[in-house]
C-alpha cells in the first residue's frame, strides 16, 4: 500500500489499525461491511468529491480487495483517477485499474484511451505509470491497443533514458502475451543497438528483451553478439569507479554483466568471427583472474555478486567447449570452492563440474577433484550437495577409474539417503555395464545392488543383467554359482529370486556337475523363498520349474509334486493356476524332444539401448550428460520365451511375447533404423504412438503393432490397413488382423501382422492408420520394417570356405554389387560392428587380414529358395570412407542388400 502521509489520509491508518484490531473474523467483516457501505454512499451521493478524496476510498477498497473480499463497484472512480494531473491520484488509478480491472470489464476502452493519452505525455513519470500498468496487466488486448506505440517509444531519440528502460520491460512482458507484437526488418537493428546506449539501466532492460528475441529467432537477432562481447568488454575491465551508480559492493554491472554471459549463450558458437571471438575468450579470463583477486569487501553482497558473474561466465566457457586453455582454468576455479563454507557455493561447483566432465578438454581436470567429491558424497550435511556428488561422480567416470567409483557408490548406498537410492542404484547399473571389462565384476556388481537397495532395484536393472548373461557364454556358469551363492543367504531380496529363478532355470546345469548345487539342491533352494514372494515371482519360479524338468529329468517327480499341490492348480490368482496346470500337463505328455524343443535355451538379444537410460533422463530430464551416453548401445528391457520379464499376466501369450502392451522408447525413430533392429516405435506424435515388436524365422515373420493413445479423448473410426501391390503380394505375403474401431483415452490395442518372403523383393509395404480425434480426421502413412534382411539366417564359415566361396561368386558382375561412400557421421568401429550384427548376418571375426575390415555371410530364406550371401565392408578411417561389397547367386539380392546397408553409414 502507498504510505500514509498527512492528516488527509488519517481515516485510511484508521481503517487499516481497526481492521488489524479486530479479534475475530465476525468483527473483521462487520467492519469491512461498515467501510463498504460508507465508501459506496459517499461514491453515489456526494457530487463534491475531489481527487484527493476519491484517492482515499479507491485505497480503502485496495485494501479490501487484497484482504480478500471481492469488490463490485469503485471501478469507475478509479478510472476517473487516470485522468488527474497528480502523481499520487494517477498512482492508486492505475495500481486499482492493475489488481482489479479484467480485460472484459465495460471499462477497458476507457481505461485504454486513458493509458493512450498518457503514452503520448511529455510527462516521463506519467508515461511510465501508463507502460507499468500494461506490464502488469499484460493481456493480448493490451498487446494489440499498443503493440505499435510502444516500440516506437523504445528507439526514438527523444525519449527519455527512464522511459526506454520502461519500455523495454514493457515489450518484454508484452512479447511473453503475443509474440507478433514485436516488428521485424529494421526495427532489429534498431533494438540490438540498445546495447550500445550510454545509460545503463537501458542497456539492462534492453538486453533482457533482446534475450527473448533471440530465443524465438536467433538468427534475425545475430548481431547482437558483437555488441554484447563489446558491452561485456567495457564492465568487466571497468573499475568500480568508472561504473560507480551501477557498482554492487565494488562489483561493476554484476546483473547486467550475468544477462549479457546468457545472452551469448543462445549461440553456438557464440562467436564466429575470430576478432570478436578473441575479444569474448579475453573478458572471460579477465573474470576468472579477478576471481582468484583477494575481496575488495567482507561482506557477503561482495562476493555473491563476484560469483554471480563468474558462475556464468563458466557456463559460458562450457556452452563453447572449445577453449581448453579456459575450460580447464574454470576447473581449477570450481575446485577451489569444493571446500567452501559456503553450501551453496559447494552445489554450484558440483553442478558445474558435471558440464565440464562431459568434455573432452576438461574430463581429465575434473577427475584430479575425485577424492574430494567422494567425500563430499558422504560426509556433505545437505542431501542436494550429496545428490549433486552423486551425479560428478557419474559424469566424470571413464575406464580408468569405472571400478572405484562404481565400489564408493556401492558403498555408500548402504547409508544413502532414501530419496536419492533409486537413482543411484540406475547409475551404478549403467556405469558398472558400460566399463566392464570382466563381466564378472558387471554380475557382481548388480548382485550387490540387489542385495544392499534390493527396494530401489527396478525391473530394468534385473532385466538387464539376464540379458548380459544371456549374451555372453563366458559369464553364464559364473553367474550361476554367483546367485545360487546368493540364495543361501536368509534373508534374500524378491529381486534376487527373480534374477536366481531366471538365471538358474536357463544355465543351472552348468553348476549341476557339483553336489553342493545338484539340481536337486537347486530347486530345492528356490522353491524355499517361493512361498514368501508375491504371486508373479512365483509364477515365473513355475517357468523356472518346468525349464528344470528339461535341464534334470531326474528331479521331474518332486517338480511334478509342486505343479500338483492345491496352492498352485487351485490358486486364487489366475496366472499361478494356469501355469501349474499347463506345465503339469506338458511335463507329463511331451517326449523328450517335444520338451527340449519347447523349453529351449533363450536366444541372444539384439543390442539396443539401454532402457536403464532411459529410465534414467526420465527421471532427470537434461541431467544426463550427452557424450557420457552417445556410445552406449545397451539393448531395452528383455521378452522371456514365457514373458515373466515383461511382467505379462497371461501365460497363453505367444512365444513373441506380444501379448502385453509394453511401453516403446521414449523418442521418434527414424525408420531406416529398423534395419538393423526389430523393436522400437515406428511413429510418434501428440496424438499417437505406434511401436512394433518383431520376430523372425527363416522366411516367416511375426509382427506385434501397438497403438497408443496420447490423448484425453478416444479415437473414433480407428483403422489400419494394408497399401501393397499384387505384383509385390506375389514376392512377400502379408496379412493383417484387424483392429477395434475405438481406441480409448490413455490406451493401447495391439494388431498382428504375418508376413512371408516367398521370393526377392525391393521396396517394404506400407499401412495407413486413420482415425478422428475430436471430430477432426487424421491419417498416418508409415513404412512397416519388413526389408529383405529380415529373412537372413546368420552362417558360421572359416577363412579357407568363404573366400572360397568370395571368388566364385565374384568372376560374374551381375552377381556382386559394390558402393564407396563417405561416413554420414566421424567413423566409429564399435558402432558399425553394432549395426552389422543387427542387420542379421554373422560376423566372422578374424577371417580377413585387416582387423578393420568386417565381414559376413548369411542365407535369405523364400518359400521356394534359399540365396546365399557374403559381403565385406572395409572402413578407411583416414578418408572417413566405406566401400561395401556384396556377392550372392542372384544379383538383385546383391543390389538391395547393398543399398540397405550402406544407408546405414
Amino acid at each position: 500500500m502507498p504510505a500514509v502521509r498527512g492528516d488527509g489520509m488519517r481515516g485510511l491508518a484508521v481503517f487499516i489499525s481497526d481492521i488489524r484490531n479486530c479479534k475475530s473474523k465476525e468483527a473483521e467483516i462487520k467492519r469491512i461491511n461498515k467501510e463498504l457501505a460508507n465508501i459506496r454512499s459517499k461514491f453515489k451521493g456526494d457530487k463534491t468529491l475531489d481527487g484527493y478524496q476519491k484517492k482515499k476510498y479507491v485505497c480503502k477498497l485496495l485494501f479490501i480487495f487484497l484482504l480478500g473480499h471481492d469488490i463490485d463497484f469503485g471501478h469507475m472512480e478509479a478510472v476517473n483517477l487516470l485522468s488527474s494531473n497528480k502523481y499520487s491520484e494517477k498512482q492508486i488509478g492505475y495500481l486499482f485499474i492493475s489488481v482489479l480491472v479484467n480485460t472484459n470489464s465495460e471499462l477497458i476502452k476507457l481505461i485504454i484511451q486513458s493509458i493512450k493519452n498518457d503514452l503520448a505525455s511529455r510527462n516521463p513519470i506519467h508515461v511510465n505509470l501508463a507502460l507499468q500498468c500494461i506490464a502488469n496487466i499484460g493481456s493480448r488486448e493490451m498487446a494489440d491497443a499498443f503493440g505499435n506505440d510502444i516500440p516506437k517509444l523504445l528507439v526514438s531519440g527523444d525519449t527519455m533514458d527512464v522511459v526506454k528502460q520502461s519500455a523495454a520491460l514493457c515489450l518484454l512482458r508484452l512479447f511473453r502475451t503475443s509474440q507478433e507484437i514485436i516488428p521485424g526488418g529494421e526495427w532489429t537493428s534498431r533494438i540490438i543497438h540498445l546495447l550500445n546506449d550510454q545509460h545503463m539501466g537501458v542497456v539492462t532492460a534492453a538486453t533482457s528483451l533482446i534475450d527473448a528475441l533471440v530465443k524465438k529467432n536467433p538468427e534475425e537477432y545475430k548481431g547482437c553478439v558483437s555488441l554484447a562481447v563489446s558491452r561485456l568488454s567495457r564492465i568487466v575491465t571497468a573499475s568500480y569507479t568508472d561504473l560507480q551508480d551501477y557498482t554492487y559492493y565494488f562489483v561493476p554491472a554484476p546483473w547486467l554483466s550475468v544477462k549479457l554471459l546468457r545472452l551469448l549463450q543462445n549461440y553456438t558458437p557464440p562467436a564466429e568471427d575470430p576478432g570478436v571471438r578473441g575479444r569474448l575468450n579475453e573478458c572471460l579470463e579477465t573474470i576468472l583472474n579477478k576471481a582468484q583477486e583477494p575481496p575488495k569487501s567482507k561482506k557477503v553482497q561482495h562476493s555473491n555478486a563476484k560469483n554471480a558473474v563468474l558462475f556464468e561466465a563458466i557456463s559460458l566457457i562450457i556452452h563453447n567447449d572449445s577453449e581448453a586453455n579456459l575450460l580447464v582454468r574454470a576447473c581449477n576455479q570450481l575446485g577451489q570452492f569444493l571446500s567452501n563454507r559456503e553450501t551453496n557455493l559447494r552445489y554450484l561447483a558440483l553442478e558445474s563440474m558435471c558440464h565440464l566432465a562431459t568434455s573432452e578438454f576438461s574430463h581429465e581436470a575434473v577427475k584430479k577433484h575425485q577424492e574430494v567429491v567422494i567425500l563430499s558424497m558422504k560426509m556433505e550435511k545437505d542431501v542436494s550437495v550429496r545428490q549433486q556428488a552423486v551425479d560428478l561422480l557419474y559424469a566424470m567416470c571413464d575406464k580408468s577409474n569405472a571400478e572405484e567409483i562404481v565400489q564408493e557408490m556401492l558403498n555408500y548406498l548402504e547409508t544413502a539417503d532414501y530419496s536419492i537410492r533409486e537413482e543411484m542404484v540406475l547409475k551404478v547399473a549403467i556405469l558398472a555395464e558400460k566399463y566392464a571389462t570382466d563381466y564378472t565384476w558387471y554380475v557382481d556388481v548388480i548382485l550387490n545392488l540387489i542385495r544392499i537397495a534390493g527396494d530401489y532395484v527396478s525391473e530394468e536393472v534385473w532385466y538387464r543383467v539376464i540379458q548380459i548373461v544371456i549374451n555372453r557364454d563366458e559369464v553364464q556358469g559364473y553367474a550361476a554359482k554367483t546367485v545360487f551363492e546368493a540364495l543361501q543367504a536368509p534373508a534374500c531380496h524378491e529381486n534376487m529370486v527373480k534374477v536366481g529363478g531366471y538365471i538358474l532355470g536357463e544355465f543351472g546345469n552348468l553348476i549341476a556337475g557339483d553336489q553342493r548345487s545338484s539340481p536337486a539342491v537347486q530347486f530345492q533352494l528356490l522353491h524355499s523363498k517361493y512361498h514368501l514372494c508375491s504371486p508373479m515371482t512365483r509364477a515365473l519360479l513355475l517357468s523356472t520349474y518346468i525349464k528344470f524338468i528339461n535341464l534334470f529329468p531326474e528331479i521331474r517327480t518332486q517338480v511334478q509334486e509342486v505343479f500338483k499341490q492345491d496352492s498352485n492348480l487351485k490358486s486364487a490368482d489366475v496366472e499361478l493356476q494356469q501355469r501349474a496346470s499347463e506345465y503339469l500337463q506338458l511335463s507329463i505328455i511331451a517326449s523328450s524332444d517335444v520338451l527340449a524343443t519347447v523349453l529351449e535355451e533363450m536366444p541372444a538379444f539384439p543390442e539396443r539401448e539401454s532402457s536403464i537410460l532411459a529410465v534414467l533422463k526420465k527421471k532427470k530430464p537434461g541431467r544426463v550428460p550427452e557424450n557420457d551416453i552417445k556410445d552406449n548401445k545397451s539393448p531395452t528391457p528383455i521378452t522371456n520365451h514365457n514373458n515373466d520379464v515383461n511382467n505379462t499376466t497371461s501365460s497363453s501369450a505367444d512365444l513373441l511375447g506380444l501379448s502385453t502392451p509394453t511401453q516403446p522408447p521414449e523418442s521418434v525413430v527414424d525408420n531406416k533404423k529398423f534395419v538393423c533392429k526389430n523393436n522400437g516405435v515406428l511413429f510418434e506424435n501428440e496424438l499417437i504412438q505406434i511401436g512394433i515388436k518383431s520376430e523372425f524365422r527363416q522366411n516367416l515373420g511375426r509382427l506385434g503393432l501397438f497403438y497408443g493413445n496420447k490423448t484425453s479423448s478416444s479415437l473414433q473410426n480407428f483403422s489400419s490397413t494394408l497399401s501393397w501391390s499384387d505384383e509385390n503380394a506375389a514376392k512377400l505375403s502379408v496379412q493383417m488382423k484387424p483392429v477395434e474401431p475405438v481406441l480409448e483415452a490413455g490406451a493401447q490395442i495391439q494388431q498382428m501382422i504375418n508376413a512371408e518372403c516367398i521370393d526377392d523383393y525391393t521396396d517394404a509395404p506400407v499401412i495407413i492408420v486413420s482415425f478422428t480425434c475430436n471430430k477432426v480426421p487424421y491419417k498416418i502413412t508409415v513404412k512397416l520394417p519388413l526389408t529383405i534382411n529380415k529373412f537372413f539366417e546368420p552362417t558360421e564359415m572359416n577363412g579357407e570356405s568363404f573366400f572360397a566361396r568370395w571368388k566364385n561368386l565374384g568372376n560374374t558382375n551381375q552377381q556382386r554389387s559394390q558402393k564407396i561412400f563417405k561416413a554420414s557421421s566421424p567413423m566409429d568401429l564399435l558402432v558399425a560392428r553394432t549395426k552389422i550384427m543387427g542387420f542379421g548376418m554373422q560376423l566372422l571375426d578374424g577371417i580377413d587380414p585387416n582387423p578393420d575390415n568386417f565381414v559376413c555371410a548369411g542365407i535369405i530364406h523364400m518359400r521356394a529358395q534359399q540365396v546365399g550371401c557374403l559381403l565385406r565392408l572395409e572402413p578407411n578411417k583416414n578418408a572417413q570412407m566405406y566401400r561395401l561389397t556384396v556377392r550372392s547367386s542372384k544379383e538383385t539380392v546383391s543390389v538391395e542388400i547393398c543399398d540397405l546397408l550402406s544407408e546405414q553409414f
